[in-house]
């Protein structure tokens, strides 16, 4: 999608940087579709300019998609607060000793949230949650059957590898056989959370106690053996330094030179409102913007990166468009609490069709509706917004 004289305008305007020199040999694989090592990733972190990054992860972004821009229709359904694991991070769970405080759907009840969608243009459903000790393996299993039953049309994304782990365990069943267990039931793909950060002296200090890091990717492996497609996520902005992200994202990118099954990396931003890391600070817009074009340039083999609107804002979500983003999520739908009880921006975290699509066209990028994998369902970069059908979530 873009020329040798693009690529010739890049180097030159590296060159015209106070601290070209410097980036000189990053420039040159940027534009040779090269991968960058371990040590540049940190130089990027650590001595790049925001503009400079930015150029480099916008280059990469419109030679892999112009400026093509998705998103897709899908709704959250999320079975439970209650959870066994206390990370320290979590502004959303309840622990299992306080159950009462929190919420526990039972499966008519997440059916008819299913159900009341019907006629409404949807393509996905999002199912993910605390771990709940009476939600095992059989009992989603049994939800996915009879959601797949009532719209086989549905796509079914559903779970962390840490909901997964959990369930694994408790049935005796390796991953092997649980992942086969769950596809056989219509799960389709699995989103990314439960990542948080690899490294394991960071790990026990904000989530000691669930699935390690091994224990993460090779639930993920094993998806992706079965055809499954995943998502990966890194929480960042907390504890972590530049070296442990660069460390994450390497084992990511590892993964996927092996099994390519991954769609997508979402960096996600550390919220500190309502956890044990209140005293924390978040990072700034900066460091957020700088993070997504490192992410860019760096997971080469990964042909999406995320963010997700809900917890950057709108605005903010805007502005990651030109650091690299190409995907800004979906149209969700207000029942999602995990982002506004973390401190969101967004507290009615929401948004109609027509309203994403103004939002992607007001930074003069290309709006198009996706399906879960990335099929082009609709392209409205030549359609009136003002002619969307805005019941149609």
């Amino acid at each position: 999608m873009i020329s040798t004289n693009k690529e010739d305008e890049l180097i030159s305007l590296v060159n015209s940087f106070h601290e070209g020199n410097l980036f000189k040999k990053i420039a040159e694989k940027v534009t040779n579709d090269e991968r960058i090592t371990d040590e540049e990733g940190l130089l990027l972190f650590e001595k790049a300019s925001l503009g400079l990054t930015a150029m480099f992860a916008n280059y990469i972004r419109e030679k892999k998609h112009g400026d093509i821009t998705y998103f897709n229709r899908n709704f959250h359904i999320e079975p439970t607060n209650v959870c066994v694991f206390s990370c320290k991070f979590c502004s959303y769970s309840r622990l299992y000793a306080h159950r009462d405080e929190g919420w526990q759907l039972s499966a008519d009840q997440m059916m008819d949230i299913v159900k009341s969608y019907d006629g409404k243009a949807v393509t996905e459903v999002h199912i993910v949650g605390g771990v709940h000790p009476k939600m095992d393996l059989n009992f989603f299993c049994d939800l996915i059957s009879r959601i797949k039953q009532h719209r086989p049309d549905l796509h079914v994304k559903g779970f962390t590898a840490v909901e997964l782990d959990y369930m694994f365990r408790k049935a005796k069943l390796t991953i092997a056989e649980g992942m086969l267990k769950l596809k056989n039931a219509g799960l389709q793909s699995m989103p990314g959370g439960g990542a948080e950060i690899f490294d394991e002296s960071i790990r026990q200090q904000i989530s000691a106690d669930k699935v390690d890091a091994d224990g993460w990717l090779k639930i993920h492996e094993e998806a992706h053996k079965l055809g499954m497609h995943t998502n990966a996520t890194m929480l960042y902005g907390h504890i972590e330094n530049y070296a442990h992200r660069i460390d994450h994202m390497n084992r990511l990118r590892n993964l996927q030179d092996k099994t390519n099954g991954f769609n997508t990396f979402i960096p996600l931003k550390f919220r500190n409102k309502n956890n044990d890391m209140s005293n924390v600070p978040e990072s700034s817009v900066v460091e957020d913007m700088k993070m997504y074009a490192v992410a860019r340039i760096y997971m080469d083999n990964f042909p999406h990166l995320k963010a997700y609107w809900p917890m950057l804002g709108r605005q903010n979500a805007q502005l990651s468009l030109s650091f690299g983003v190409n995907d800004i999520d979906g149209t969700i739908d207000d029942s999602t609490k995990i982002y506004s009880m973390a401190g969101s921006e967004e507290q009615k975290p929401s948004m109609n069709t027509q309203e994403l699509v103004t939002l992607i066209k007001q930074v003069k990028r290309r709006p198009v509706e996706r399906d879960t994998l990335y099929n082009v369902i609709k392209d409205y970069s030549l359609q009136n917004a003002k002619e969307f059908d805005v019941t149609m979530n």
